[in-house]
């Protein structure tokens, strides 16, 4: 019979790590800041998403890739907000997969340690999540966020619409989590422009991609709308 301390006591020995993307511009925010500056009950979006893994049971290293030009800017508001969490800052490059790629550059681990790769702007995703993407990693090798549409779906193809099945259409989110050695050996592939997410990098391998169960309310703040979302959301969690 299967000791489940035991198991416990191997994932904690287990190095942890996450690789938090900030590279947006706030172009479709129509706003001047970056969209992982901008306050959600009065703190920028990047210390929630933060917050959210170091306060996992699984308490990953964090490493924040951001673009150079927006380092002094972020060190700022570290001062301005009393910020002290304990993070690696790299340097961001010139995709969301050269900026990965750069995080990956910053981890010396053994090939069975664990990075999940996060969205900046994603500050509502649940310790369950987290805590989940790492041990179904652990045990299966990689976990992929998702959920499942509640939309129907309908797909263009030469100008004609095909109806798809819903239920077996799946919206990615984040973190999306590898082991190491599997996370590295992949990004050392050219660069593709079909590479949509980490997910894409690792299948191109002819590695299986395994979903773990997402959140609804894990969501990406990309538009204005969202950060009263995310206000709304963040506050009922206090509650």
């Amino acid at each position: 019979m299967e000791n489940p301390n035991l198991k416990s006591h191997i994932s904690n020995l287990i190095s942890k790590y996450v690789i938090i993307v900030a590279g947006g511009s706030g172009s479709r925010m129509q706003s001047a800041v970056p969209k992982q500056f901008l306050l959600v009950n009065g703190l920028p979006v990047l210390m929630h998403t933060m917050f959210a893994f170091y306060n996992s049971q699984a308490k990953p290293n964090i490493i924040l890739v951001l673009h150079a030009d927006f380092h002094a800017y972020w060190n700022e508001l570290c001062t301005a907000h009393d910020f002290t969490l304990p993070h690696l800052l790299v340097a961001g490059g010139e995709t969301r997969f050269h900026s990965v790629k750069n995080g990956l550059d910053k981890i010396e681990c053994t090939d069975d340690a664990l990075i999940a790769v996060h969205d900046a702007v994603r500050p509502l995703t649940s310790a369950t999540i987290i805590e989940t993407s790492y041990k179904h990693t652990l045990e299966y090798g990689n976990a992929v966020t998702a959920v499942k549409s509640r939309d129907s779906i309908r797909q263009m193809i030469n100008g004609k619409s095909v109806s798809l099945l819903r239920d077996e259409i799946y919206l990615v989110q984040t973190p999306q989590t590898f082991k190491a050695g599997l996370l590295k050996k992949a990004y050392k592939q050219p660069f593709n422009s079909k590479f949509t997410d980490d997910a894409s990098v690792v299948e191109e391998l002819g590695v299986e991609i395994q979903l773990t169960e997402g959140d609804h309310e894990n969501i990406k703040i990309t538009f204005p709308e969202d950060i009263a979302i995310a206000e709304l959301l963040l506050s009922k969690k206090r509650r």
